[in-house]
């Protein structure tokens, strides 16, 4: 049997994968929902994501695991408004001449901007095409240096501080270039006339991890099932130990006879022949020792639900030192009518520091704080208009994407480093690099669910 540790996205594609090659597959989740940042609330209408998700028309692996699970026929690519709000006025900056429009950069720093993201180098005064192909080459560059030489210091003031202050907080200085770079190319289909296309998956991601639990089969994904050891002998993972609350998710086929029961939990013996870790690295760390360096950000997320629109946009940056980084109108992007023609707006901020004042608030404190600066920003917004505010907290959302952050990701195959058998694929993999995103879960778990085929395969032909 294959063991997979985690029911986030990755796991469960993991978990997919595996059984396509023809192994038995047991998912251990330890919280009662299955799904990790991908988890979802009710609404009125469709189901929506706890923390805001999207597709880049570049996420190529989960548009093509959309289509196999049959939900093809729902991904929609509507358009995602941006726009940058700066003392008091929301600017939008999709199109050309909406740029154009915006009076905070000159148009010299609009020329190096567009050139930036069009991935063209005009330095010494000559086009190149390929300075930016290889990310590798900028890991070890600062961001703000970065940017000070390929586009221009009122690009940096003016455009991307405030944006790497939301993001990266005190942290921005320790950011590579090449994390930008990726964001770039990341992002970079966009229609110039109208905006920039993002996939959403009609009735919401819940409905993929639904589709892949419904694969995958429910009788073998246990839920409220805390992995708490790996049996290794012969430098090789042979058993499997978790602790399951009474009740709670389903045996599966390889548990040992001898479970033992303690205050409420019961406690199991698989025998596995490997194991994909598919969680954050401190999960990896207490299973078997394996330490990572690589820093990682909480987040704070608030979905409002609200009787009218904030604003017309998707995606609005905040120009100002606000308590919340982004401002994220889900409805101006999927109709109101998916969700009973609720307004649904996502209120968001990062935490570098777990001793920050927003970390350490309660959630009425967060409410009462995000909803008044809001109202400072938009002062003929009806704050009673307001029906819900739920709050969701992740203490390790992403990694800092430090300079030489490549040094620092975690193998697939840990066999050199841990045992044979024991495979990784949570956010500290090389999928999430150089920006987290569901695709990269899909990608991690797909890798390391390949690797184990692969390996087996070598095996039965020697």
């Amino acid at each position: 049997m294959k063991g997979v540790v985690g029911g986030g996205i990755a796991g469960l594609a993991a978990a997919y994968r595996l059984q396509k090659h023809g192994h038995d597959v047991q998912v251990f989740e330890a919280s009662d929902q299955i799904g990790g940042l991908a988890a979802t609330y009710q609404t009125r209408g469709d189901q929506i994501e706890k923390f805001y998700h999207h597709l880049s028309a570049t996420e190529e692996t989960i548009v093509d695991l959309i289509e196999e699970l049959g939900l093809g026929d729902d991904l929609v690519w509507p358009i995602g408004k941006n726009a940058y709000y700066m003392e008091g006025t929301v600017y939008p900056l999709d199109k050309p001449w909406e740029i154009a429009a915006y009076p905070y950069m000159s148009v010299y720093d609009k020329f190096r901007l567009t050139m930036l993201t069009q991935e063209i180098d005009v330095r010494g005064g000559v086009p190149k095409f390929d300075t930016y192909d290889d990310l590798e080459a900028f890991e070890d560059v600062p961001i703000k240096e970065f940017l000070l030489e390929h586009t221009s210091r009122g690009v940096y003031e003016n455009f991307f501080e405030p944006l790497l202050d939301a993001k990266f907080g005190d942290r921005k200085e320790d950011v590579s270039a090449a994390w930008l770079l990726g964001r770039i190319k990341f992002r970079g289909e966009r229609d110039l006339l109208r905006g920039e296309p993002l996939g959403y998956l009609e009735g919401g991601f819940g409905r993929l991890l639904d589709a892949l639990v419904a694969a995958v089969g429910r009788e073998n994904i246990t839920t409220n099932a805390r992995v708490e050891g790996l049996g290794i002998e012969d430098g090789a993972v042979g058993e499997l130990t978790v602790a399951v609350e009474d009740g709670a998710g389903t045996d599966g086929p390889d548990a040992a006879a001898h479970a033992e029961a303690d205050g409420g939990t019961t406690t199991r013996t698989h025998a596995v022949d490997d194991v994909v870790v598919a969680a954050m690295p401190n999960v990896l760390e207490d299973l078997t020792g394996y330490e990572c360096d690589i820093d990682f950000q909480g987040a704070v997320c608030a979905l409002v639900t609200m009787e009218e629109s904030l604003t017309d946009t998707y995606w609005l940056n905040i120009g100002h030192d606000a308590p919340f980084g982004a401002l994220i109108e889900h409805t101006n992007y999927v109709p109101p009518e998916r969700y009973g023609g609720d307004r649904l707006l996502y209120v968001a901020s990062y935490i570098q520091d777990y001793e920050e004042d927003l970390w350490q608030m309660d959630d009425n404190e967060i409410e009462a704080l995000w909803l008044d600066h809001i109202e400072e920003m938009f002062p003929d917004w009806d704050r009673d208009s307001v029906s819900q505010f739920r709050l969701a907290r992740n203490p390790r959302a992403a990694p800092i994407y430090e300079r030489g952050y490549l040094d620092t990701v975690v193998p697939y195959d840990l066999a050199e480093e841990v045992a044979d058998g024991v495979y990784y694929a949570g956010m500290a993999s090389r999928a999430q690099y150089p920006e987290r995103s569901l695709n990269g879960g899909i990608l991690a778990g797909y890798e390391c669910a390949d690797r184990i085929a692969d390996r087996k395969e070598v095996v039965r032909t020697e």
